[in-house]
């Protein structure tokens, strides 16, 4: 790979790095994995039994960006992981198949019963009742799309691919002044997910509440909020708009979630806010309203460096939503080796 696009995104994330306070949770190790990262990580992809696309964009994108990738390798000897791709409609029964026939025919496999391969499924699977269903979902690495059903995904292991903002591009914007907001709260809401608790927000005139056939202006919108809150579950697509204009996300949940995108890069605790759906609109606004403007200052700068890693591309960047996948897959390289039992 030539020098210039290794030398280039050290100096873009020097660069995002430098600004305080930083949005990665280690700023020193992302760059030295990231450059080791471009220059040595090898992925192996077996042929799939027979040809398939992703129907969902961001899968679709996901997918034929890492078969074009500089990162494919031919020979399995070399590579640091394995990708099984399969279609998102196989069946159970198929699935098992197909891992049955990897512990046959695929020596590497067994080396690590699957701990250094991984595939996309962009619901995730579940805890089926078929052991080898079951030996791909924990031990190899599954890539999904934010947010995952609850159960179908293992922190730590698991990875999600931010979401596909429906914007043609997303641009950042200057930070506004909060002094000149208009509103506490934004609500880009599908007229569905939590509806009693949108319509509480909608009788306080501090917050805005778009419903999303209705919005006319979103950056608008956007850009006169404090803070954007998104219903986890609902339509979290315009988050990275939102963030790239550098509206603080609020997730609404009524439970830990593990599951946001680039959970390690990024460090969600500072740039977002997790808020339960208990206490309804009055107690989302005494957590808001308690956020002082020197932290929300700090927040806003690392939302608006952060949203640059969740930007996808037909053509992926230098540091953009694929490549950070990638380099949390590049994490994930180092397994463990099992020593392979023979039959006795």
């Amino acid at each position: 790979m030539a020098a210039t696009t290794t030398v280039f995104p050290l100096l873009l994330l020097l660069s995002v790095a430098a600004a305080s306070p930083s949005p990665y949770l280690s700023p020193t190790t992302l760059f030295q994995n990231y450059q080791n990262m471009l220059t040595n990580f090898k992925i192996f992809i077996y042929t799939p039994a027979k040809p398939f696309t992703f129907q969902n964009p961001v899968a679709s994108l996901f997918y034929n960006s890492l078969l074009k990738s500089p990162f494919n390798t031919q020979d399995p000897n070399e590579a640091h992981l394995f990708f099984v791709p399969f279609s998102p409609d196989t069946s159970t029964r198929s699935l098992a198949r197909l891992v049955r026939n990897f512990r046959v025919k695929h020596p590497y496999w067994n080396r690590t019963l699957g701990a250094d391969h991984f595939f996309l499924s962009p619901a995730g699977i579940d805890y089926s009742a078929d052991r080898n269903v079951l030996e791909l979902k924990k031990n190899s690495v599954q890539i999904s799309i934010f947010p995952v059903i609850s159960g179908n995904f293992i922190p730590h292991k698991d990875i999600t691919l931010p979401p596909l903002n429906p914007s043609a591009s997303v641009v950042s914007a200057a930070p506004e002044n909060a002094s000149t907001m208009s509103f506490l709260g934004y609500l880009k809401w599908d007229g569905e997910t939590e509806s009693n608790f949108a319509e509480e927000l909608k009788k306080d005139a501090d917050f805005l509440v778009d419903i999303e056939r209705d919005s006319l202006d979103q950056v608008g919108n956007i850009k006169t909020s404090k803070f954007c809150l998104l219903f986890y579950g609902g339509d979290v697509a315009w988050m990275v708009e939102a963030m790239a204009l550098g509206c603080v996300p609020v997730v609404i949940v009524d439970r830990p979630i593990q599951d946001l995108p680039l959970m390690d890069v990024l460090r969600w605790s500072d740039l977002s806010l997790l808020v339960s759906t208990r206490g309804g609109a009055k107690r989302l606004k005494e957590v808001l309203n308690s956020v002082s403007e020197e932290k929300y200052g700090g927040m806003k700068r690392m939302v608006s460096a952060a949203s640059k890693h969740l930007v996808w591309n037909e053509e992926p960047q230098p540091l953009d939503a694929f490549h950070m996948v990638i380099y949390q897959l590049w994490l994930r390289r180092h397994t463990i080796r099992y020593a392979r039992r023979e039959a006795v």
